[in-house]
């Protein structure tokens, strides 16, 4: 969905890109959006993190005036998405999860025939196409059926359609879902780029690192609601001082080495992908030693045990350490064992 950006609706120049009181939709016995609050200023990206079946895509869908709100109030730009939907509609753009453009169709063919649809005369159509082809490095593949397109050459023609009229709002739902990291990169470089021509993006993703490189503020949302809101950096310092990593030299010794770093710092260890390595957060107050200091004395705690570490490091935690602390995900491993320890204090 794509529209023409308008101020002709008699939009309030203050007001913020998107405002939300107690958002409500439910499916049956479903409450996908349970009260969210939210606030998004003009001009900035901002990231909604949850897991699947978080109410994401269904608070999107309420905002771009595609499914209608069974409570609260939501306004785009100061205009109200029930009783103003045509001026809302005109004012943004929508990107979901998978492509919307004609697959037996060419890229230039799908944006031109789109560009015709918004009002754009033959020949501005297919400037404007062009236009967008060379801004996202497609124009070689202009006259390629987009169904021999790669993923993410599909997903950047996808954006290309959604801001052939630059709207003031980009809803981009999961924009980046089953890329390689270089077409992520690609896909990056666009989004900051069209937040640089001054329109506002609100941007829904599973990816921790993808919130963290684009996003100014990030709303975590789980089971329908907002669990947690602000910047990368706040959200990070809600979790704890720092964030221990360990890898060992034998993977046998990880079980007890998370047993041990759980009861040295009391928090939650997350075993990670490689099969030596741990992670721990580590809370530092006023009362007791700081972070790095604790984190020594875990590390000599290890050695006391006989368990070797062959790497070590202090530092800030990361997204992803923040959002398993919120929504409290456990992880199975494949040998069944638990992915967390969890400390006295966790």
């Amino acid at each position: 969905m794509s529209k023409s950006k308008s101020k002709g609706g008699g939009t309030p120049s203050d007001a913020p890109a998107i405002e939300t009181s107690g958002l409500v939709k439910v499916f049956g016995e479903n409450r996908a959006v349970d009260g969210i609050d939210l606030t998004v200023s003009p001009g900035t990206v901002y990231g909604v993190l949850g897991p699947n079946g978080a109410g994401k895509t269904t608070a999107v869908k309420m905002l771009a005036t595609l499914l209608r709100p069974d409570g609260g109030e939501a306004r785009v730009f100061g205009h109200d998405v029930l009783r103003e939907a045509d001026t809302v509609r005109s004012l943004v753009s929508l990107t979901g999860q998978y492509a919307s453009v004609d697959e037996d169709l060419t890229g230039v063919e799908n944006l031109v025939l789109l560009a015709r649809l918004l009002g754009h005369g033959k020949a501005r159509g297919r400037e404007r196409a062009r236009q967008l082809l060379d801004a996202f490095g497609l124009a070689e593949a202009a006259d390629r059926q987009v169904k021999n397109y790669s993923g993410g050459m599909r997903r950047r023609i996808d954006i290309a359609a959604s801001i052939l009229n630059t709207p003031d709002l980009l809803f981009l739902d999961e924009p980046t879902t089953g890329l390689d990291p270089r077409s992520r990169n690609q896909v990056w470089d666009i989004v900051r780029a069209v937040v640089a021509q001054g329109t506002t993006v609100l941007l829904t993703t599973q990816y921790l690192e993808e919130a963290d490189q684009l996003a100014g503020r990030i709303a975590v949302i789980d089971h329908g609601r907002v669990i947690a809101e602000g910047t990368p950096g706040e959200l990070k310092s809600s979790v704890g001082a720092g964030s221990v990593h360990v890898r060992l030299r034998d993977p046998g010794q990880r079980a007890e080495a998370g047993e041990v770093l759980a009861r040295e710092l009391g928090a939650r260890v997350q075993w990670e992908a490689d099969p030596v390595a741990l992670t721990a957060r580590v809370t530092g107050d006023d009362e007791g030693p700081g972070a790095a200091t604790r984190a020594s004395r875990a590390l000599g705690e290890l050695a006391a045990h006989g368990i070797t570490v062959d790497d070590f490091s202090l530092g800030q935690p990361s997204l992803d350490e923040v959002f398993l602390a919120l929504t409290d995900t456990r992880r199975p491993h494949r040998d069944g064992t638990s992915a967390e320890f969890k400390g006295a204090a966790a």
